[in-house]
């Protein structure tokens, strides 16, 4: 397939400006195929040669301007469009397209529960092809008039508010110009639930046999839906620009959500059908603030070019997070943020792949493809953060607001942005913009405490790196009314790095912070004695947020070869019994489990840092026996599992469907004890088998794949490697299940041979598949569990010497960077 480079769209940019797709779809010609009727109604602006995309199972005619095209001037996903002379043009393209199994184009999906079928499109950068021909670039956009033919019995959702015309066929309402990979459709039986607020229709919408989770959360779903809402429309001056606001829980999606004007979908394990935490639902409840800051960010303003998708996703983030904060009960989303994602932009950005949050040359969609990272979400919404710390929040929304106004149904560039900011404030917008986005890695703070004669004592903060930063700077005595575990905050300093003049900071603080409140993106470091005091009193920190920074501190210390791994379980076991936040235990639990556990510590330590995490994890259950706490009780329950070593307690948890004074064990949970039955080879086929009858859904259809997969068994094991590599029949998400289950650390030996098949079978199915797949294949079914120079190696030939696809290309640069790291933090 070729793909589109930017100079190319830049040059077709300038030669069309397209008016209306008029699109008509039949979805009821059979179970492979769908029909797609495309006219599309166009200007050049001078004489030109140029060309339409589109991916057709079989192109039956193409007609411009009343004169046939010969289909067979197809090329991959292009065809032809010559000699077309200075004017109006109408092109009329009838093809047949492929319902997809990967969540690319339109997905199609069966649902195993009740045998119903649900259709829906994800269309981003490039996969609008796969669905209906187009001139797919960002800054080409259109109106978009649909219709669609669909199973009776069906309803079809779109951007626009739809009418049933009778007999299967729908008609959605035109769209107001938006960009090709915008379009979204849905249809299926959908179970809906309907309200209106302020004048416009909201909807929800998911699978029927997710409709009583849905309806238990509805109201939940629906005031997020209202606050965010409203607060937007405090913040933006421009209104919310669509006809209707619809929210579809979608199955097997590859994303957290997409931002399709008046149709969000959200993959629809959102729909919870087990228990969950609050710090879950706070997820839940950001994805839909982040969505619903694209109507702006994004929908009505666009990107010109895909070097800018920051513009769309940093914003994004931000703005979820921080009107999450302001407008709903979740009013401390920055700490999730700090522990649990703000690590992903860290990560991101101290390998070889790392990018700035705006890239100056991104040359194709297939590079731009790549930056969907945590340099564009999480990095970026820091260093929009950082902005409004800096800058001052009245001047910041008073720049948005200019770029909505000059730009709206339109599309900009970063240029335009600074421009729009530079005009509400008389700071330096462009400096900071150079600085902060069109750069690299992450600076490092580290504090120099220089005492004075007369007792006191000042503060100078050391910078590796070349950004400006405004910075908290925590100063905490101890409490010596408790012995000194809990500390006290003294005050904060507000400080700019680079300093002007060491900082006063009267006497000696027992801890010194930097960057508390997390109001920057830097990793930190610790001066010697605040280091002993974190030791002593994490715990004993008074607010979250501060102690996220902390936690942070420490992980980026293991990550970084300066502090041990143990000792990082050791300040877990030390101070997580004490901890009262749900996002600081989950995040520190995953990273001890995942990261330390699993990969940071050799074969040989494993068994005691799993003992260490087992009885952290058993103190949090017994300390939330009283039935106060279901939260944190089922973050413990749920670790305990993942990190057993030994099948007995789990196992009799297993056959009672309880743990002993709860919870009790729903889908969620019995798939997860059976999961880590499997690995530990305690249980088999037939139990697996047992476990899918009584869970037939598509959740239980991917326990099943991951269990089977997991089991320590020679001949599971390749079925489970042939089922990936070897068949193109598994879905993305069944594909994602069977790799979970496959590599496992205690399976080192049974999988030794699997490794380096790895390298050639994942070249050579990413190419077949395509990039969702690839992506698949280069995060879950990679070998990270080997943690050997020899994985390394063949890893490195492999990147040197296979013909790669873009997407696993960098999937493979950042696991086997991610693996040099462990080796060299397995020497500390």
């Amino acid at each position: 397939m070729s793909v589109l480079t930017r100079d190319e769209a830049q040059t077709r940019a300038r030669v069309l400006d397209v008016h209306r797709y008029t699109i008509d779809l039949d979805l009821t010609v059979g179970d492979e195929h769908f029909d797609s009727r495309t006219v599309i109604r166009f200007t050049a602006r001078a004489d030109a040669d140029t060309f339409v995309e589109l991916k057709p199972a079989e192109l039956r005619a193409a007609v411009l301007d009343g004169q046939p095209l010969d289909p067979g001037t197809l090329d991959e996903n292009r065809l032809p469009l010559r000699d077309l002379t200075e004017g109006e043009h109408e092109l009329r393209i009838d093809a047949v397209m492929a319902y997809s199994r990967t969540g690319e184009g339109m997905h199609r999906f069966t649902d195993p529960t009740d045998g119903e079928t649900y259709l829906y499109t994800q269309l981003f950068m490039e996969d609008v092809q796969r669905v209906f021909a187009a001139f797919d670039q960002p800054d080409l956009k259109a109106v978009f008039d649909l219709t669609v033919k669909a199973p009776e019995g069906w309803s079809v959702l779109a951007n626009g508010i739809t009418e049933d015309l009778g007999e299967g066929r729908w008609q959605a309402a035109p769209t107001p110009l938006i960009s090709t990979y915008l379009v979204a459709v849905a249809a299926g039986p959908w179970h809906s639930v309907r309200t209106e607020h302020r004048g416009l229709p909201f909807g929800i919408h998911c699978r029927r046999s997710l409709a009583p989770y849905l309806d238990a959360d509805a109201d939940e779903l629906f005031e997020i839906t209202r606050q965010c809402y409203d607060r937007y429309h405090e913040k933006f001056e421009e209104p919310y620009p669509f006809d209707s606001y619809d929210q579809a829980f979608v199955p097997e999606f590859n994303a957290g959500a997409m931002e399709n004007p008046g149709l969000v979908t959200f993959r629809d394990e959102f729909v919870y059908r087990s228990a969950v935490t609050d710090t879950e639902r706070q997820t839940r409840a950001m994805v839909i603030a982040h969505e619903m800051a694209h109507m702006w960010f994004g929908d009505l303003v666009t990107l010109r070019w895909w070097d800018d998708i920051w513009l769309n996703e940093s914003f994004a983030e931000y703005m979820g997070y921080q009107t999450l904060t302001e407008a709903t009960r979740f009013s401390d989303t920055w700490t999730d943020f700090g522990v649990a994602r703000k690590s992903w932009g860290y990560d991101a950005d101290q390998r070889p792949s790392t990018h700035p949050v705006a890239p100056e040359a991104v040359d194709d969609t297939a590079s731009a493809l790549l930056n969907f990272d945590g340099i564009s979400y999480a990095k970026g919404a820091s260093a929009l953060r950082q902005l409004v710390a800096w800058l001052g929040e009245k001047d910041f929304l008073a720049g948005i607001n200019t770029h909505f106004a000059r730009h709206r149904f339109a599309n900009a560039t970063l240029a335009d942005f600074i421009d729009s900011l530079a005009s509400a404030t008389e700071r330096d917008v462009h400096a900071w913009a150079d600085a902060w986005l069109r750069t690299t890695g992450v600076d490092t703070l580290t504090p120099a405490v220089a005492p004075g004669d007369d007792g006191t004592c000042a503060l100078t903060v050391e910078r590796a790196g070349s950004r400006p930063h405004r910075i908290s700077v925590g100063l905490y005595d101890q409490d010596p009314a408790d012995e000194g575990r809990r500390l006290v905050l003294r005050e904060r300093l507000d400080l700019d790095i680079p300093q002007s003049a060491p900082q006063p900071l009267g006497k000696r603080p027992a801890l010194l912070l930097l960057n508390d409140s997390d109001l920057t993106y830097a990793k930190v470091r610790f001066d010697a004695e605040s280091f002993q005091t974190v030791r002593t009193s994490l715990s004993g920190l008074p607010d979250p947020l501060t102690r996220a920074v902390v936690w942070n501190v420490l992980r980026d210390a293991v990550r970084d070869g300066e502090l041990p791994a143990t000792a990082y379980l050791d300040a877990a076991r030390a101070h997580l019994p004490h901890e009262t936040d749900l996002a600081l235990v989950q995040g520190v639990l995953a990273f001890a489990s995942a990261q330390v556990t699993d990969r940071y510590i050799t074969a040989e330590a494993r068994p005691v840092a799993l003992a260490t995490l087992t009885d952290l994890c058993r103190d949090l259950i017994r300390r939330t026996e009283d039935g106060d706490n279901a939260g944190l009780r089922l973050v413990a329950v749920r670790h305990f599992i993942d990190v057993a070593a030994q099948p007995e307690t789990i196992a009799a948890w297993f056959a009672e469907g309880t743990v002993p004074g709860g919870p009790e064990l729903d889908p969620e949970l019995r798939w997860r004890v059976l999961g880590r039955l499997a690995v530990l080879g305690a249980t088999d086929e037939a139990a697996i088998a047992a476990e899918l009858d009584r869970d037939p859904s598509a959740t239980g259809q991917e326990g099943a794949a991951r269990c089977r997969a997991a089991l320590p068994d020679p001949e599971g094991k390749r079925r489970a490697w042939d089922a990936m590599f070897a068949s193109d029949d598994l879905s993305n998400y069944l594909f994602t299940a069977t790799a979970q289950g496959f590599w496992q650390p205690e399976q080192a030996d049974l999988v030794r041979e699997y490794v380096p098949r790895y390298y050639e079978d994942a070249v050579a199915v990413a190419a077949r598949r395509g990039p969702a797949i690839a992506v698949a294949v280069g995060r879950w079914a990679f070998p990270a569990y080997a943690v050997d120079a020899e994985n390394v190696q063949l890893g490195e030939g492999c990147l040197r010497d296979a013909d790669l696809t873009p997407a696993l290309r960098r999937r493979l640069v950042d696991e086997l960077d991610d693996l040099a790291r462990a080796l060299r933090v397995r020497e500390v």
